[in-house]
Formats: structure tokens, C-alpha cells, sequence
């Protein structure tokens, strides 16, 4: 049996993308990767993450453009946080990473190692 599809989005200043690439590609798993600043994932593709790891789970206090924004002060719906992450990728804990319902949220080696066991198949 064939493996599942991984799905990656990320961004390619993000040193934690890069990380996550090299790793799949160590180990020889194709990985279908988004680059946020040329096709933003949607709301409802980000819901899956939001719903498993919650809003602060999926958010970067860190990245620059989560302090500019001021945004650990905004308290607002799930959905308009989606709408929020959709429309500024960058105040992601990138990268995302997806296959089947394995999801793995910033640098997170043992995520993806489950995610590469079902990408195996």
C-alpha cells in the first residue's frame, strides 16, 4: 500500500521550514509544499491545526509581525482568528504540516517523524 500525501506550509525565511524540508527529504518523502507569501492557506485549512492544537498553539508570540500587531492583546472568535492567520501568515508558528490526520504545528521532530511513518504507509 502507498503511503498518504504530506502537505507542508511554511515560509522559506523561516529556519524551522528549512529544517522541516531537509528532514522529509532525508528520508526521501515527497512533501507538496505551500509557500505562505505566494498562496496563503485558507481559514478552513487552518482549522483542522486550530482545532487540534488551539488558537495560542498555532500562533508565534515570537514573530515579528504578532508583536507588531499587537495581538497578544486582541481577544477574538476562533473564526476571526482564522480569518486573522489566513489574511498574515506570518504570525504562524510555521511550519504546518499535515498527512492524513497527523498534524505537527513549528519545530517539531517528533511529529514529524510520526507524519513520515504515515506518509510511509
Amino acid at each position: 500500500m502507498r503511503g498518504m500525501d504530506v502537505q507542508m506550509f511554511g515560509l522559506a525565511k523561516s529556519q524551522a521550514t528549512r529544517k522541516a524540508q531537509r528532514f522529509f527529504s532525508e528520508r526521501r518523502i515527497p512533501v507538496a509544499y505551500h509557500d505562505c507569501r505566494k498562496r496563503a492557506p485558507a481559514p478552513g485549512e487552518l482549522r483542522k491545526w486550530v482545532q487540534r492544537f488551539g488558537v495560542e498553539g498555532v500562533l508565534d508570540p515570537e514573530a515579528k509581525a504578532y508583536k507588531e500587531q499587537g495581538l497578544a492583546y486582541v481577544s477574538a472568535s476562533e473564526d476571526d482568528w482564522l480569518d486573522r492567520m489566513a489574511g498574515n501568515p506570518a504570525v504562524l508558528r510555521l511550519p504546518l504540516v499535515r498527512c492524513g490526520t497527523e498534524l505537527a504545528v513549528g519545530e517539531d521532530p517528533d511529529a514529524w517523524e510520526r507524519i513520515a511513518a504515515t506518509a510511509r504507509g
